[in-house]
């Protein structure tokens, strides 16, 4: 299946110029968040429930100003993905989870071993829900920054990096390595597997069309890591 950029119309110089700069407007919003992730991460002075319901504030802001991007340029939400691809795209993303969490585990084995720098063996404070209320809230964070982060990262960035550079594949890059460098708290074997993990899903959500099988991946990969491994150690 092709991808929602596949049927744009490559835009004159004018309105390429609009979408750098649309482009540059969302990136001074975003990549200064990313930094101050990381800082706090080093920091680790914030409680759970603050840090989710920043996240949570964050990322639904940032979809909101895609829609009104979306809106203003009169643009149909198809072109970021967002269409339901169908119980097929479900069970394909269930699959594709396992393939690439398996995959990510064997390239952070071999990052480990050509010395790159990895994370904590376990997640700090802030990132760790503690009793009831917080592991609801850990659901509910894990929800939105699947859905959120795939929206922007994919959706959204690819959209606009290939309509900058005329190539999907510059696009796949660009918009993989700004989510790399999300992980820049994790260490640089963190950076490259963010990385990974990225490109994975803009792969998958090229060959689909559409964003169910690389939220619902994102999802799962989250899931694991926050809640699930916090809630089984909690219980143990």
């Amino acid at each position: 299946m092709s991808h929602p950029t596949a049927k744009n119309v490559p835009p004159d110089v004018s309105t390429r110029q609009e979408r750098i700069f649309e482009v540059c407007v969302f990136l001074f919003l975003i990549v200064p968040s990313m930094s101050l992730s990381f800082l706090l991460l080093r920091q680790g002075s914030l409680s759970f429930p603050i840090t989710a319901a920043a996240t949570i504030l964050r990322d639904l802001a940032l979809v909101t100003l895609i829609v009104f991007f979306l809106w203003r340029n009169g643009e149909s939400k198809d072109q970021v993905g967002w269409r339901f691809g169908g119980v097929k795209d479900i069970l394909l993303g269930i699959v594709l989870f396992v393939v690439v969490f398996y995959g990510a585990a064997y390239l952070d084995q071999m990052l480990l071993r050509l010395g790159f720098t990895s994370p904590a063996a376990s997640l700090p404070k802030f990132l760790t829900p503690n009793g009831p209320g917080e592991e609801a809230l850990a659901v509910v964070l894990v929800i939105v920054v699947a859905i959120a982060e795939e929206v922007i990262f994919r959706g959204y960035l690819i959209l606009r990096f290939t309509e900058i550079t005329g190539s999907t594949a510059a696009a796949i890059l660009l918009s993989s390595a700004i989510f790399g460098g999300g992980g820049g708290g994790e260490g640089s074997a963190g950076v490259i597997m963010v990385g990974f993990l990225g490109l994975a899903f803009s792969l998958v959500y090229l060959w689909t069309g559409s964003l169910t099988a690389p939220i619902l991946m994102h999802f799962l990969q989250d899931f694991l890591g926050i809640v699930l491994v916090p809630l089984l150690k909690h219980r143990g």
